[in-house]
């Protein structure tokens, strides 16, 4: 009986260490599960941080990318810059170079218009003269026509005098020679009382016809003679005028 007692209390004694084992074990196992907790919550703070590491690792990395993209467009501008500029230069060499030969070119053409023009004004001038030469012998040649015409004038004017006596002269002898008549007539007035009056009166009218017809004929021959009198003289005006003019214009 003895022996059981003690093995009893060996066991709760036992029993008592093993439960305060556990207690403890609990409260270290309560610890690590705390401690696992803040193990994951700084696993997961990590995983994220490392995340945005990586996105911002990545975001500079196309960063400089793109800096290196620049960087390399700026080394190519500015040897495409050298090459404008190169080709600048030249152009600017060329262009002084051609402003050079045009320049000389002008200063050519001013010469030869200078000498065309004196060239030219020596034709005018010899041109002028020939032109008045002529000018002076249409002259000439028109004053000798208008002199012409100018006695054509006269001798037609003369001849218009001639021809008016002429047409007076029988005019008249064809009047004397109705008066004579007349006088015939009236001294046998009495063979002709005889006869009926219309008979009588018929020598009286053919007179009268013919010396009407005489008249109006030298009418209209002085009438066509004055015309043509007319025109030459407007002919021999207009003559003038144009000699006038062109007179005016040398």
């Amino acid at each position: 009986m003895k022996k059981t007692a003690v093995n009893l209390n060996k066991l709760i004694q036992d029993f008592c260490l093993l439960e305060q084992k556990i207690t403890e074990l609990k409260g270290k196992n309560n610890i690590l599960d705390i401690k696992l907790d803040e193990s994951n919550r700084l696993l997961k703070f990590s995983q994220n941080k490392e995340k945005h590491l990586t996105e911002e690792r990545d975001g500079m990395l196309g960063t400089i990318k793109s800096l290196q993209n620049n960087l390399q467009q700026q080394c190519d501008l500015r040897v495409e810059n050298e090459k404008l500029k190169s080709a600048v230069l030249d152009l600017k060499k060329q262009n002084e170079a051609q402003v050079e030969e045009r320049k000389c070119c002008i200063q050519r053409l001013e010469k030869e218009m200078r000498a065309l023009g004196e060239q030219h004004q020596r034709e005018m001038d010899d041109c002028a003269k020939q032109m008045q030469r002529k000018l002076e012998s249409k002259d000439f040649e028109l004053k000798e026509a208008l002199d012409r015409k100018e006695s054509a004038l006269e001798e037609m004017r003369q001849k218009m005098k001639q021809q008016e006596k002429e047409k007076q002269s029988e005019i008249i002898k064809l009047q004397m020679e109705f008066s004579a008549k007349l006088a015939r007539a009236q001294s046998v007035s009495v063979v002709t009382q005889q006869q009926p009056q219309a008979s009588g009166l018929l020598p009286q009218n053919i007179f009268k016809r013919k010396l009407q017809f005489l008249q109006e004929e030298k009418n209209k021959e002085i009438e066509a003679l004055r015309q043509r009198v007319k025109e030459l003289e407007q002919q021999n005006l207009h003559g003038l005028s144009e000699s006038r003019l062109k007179k005016k214009k040398n």
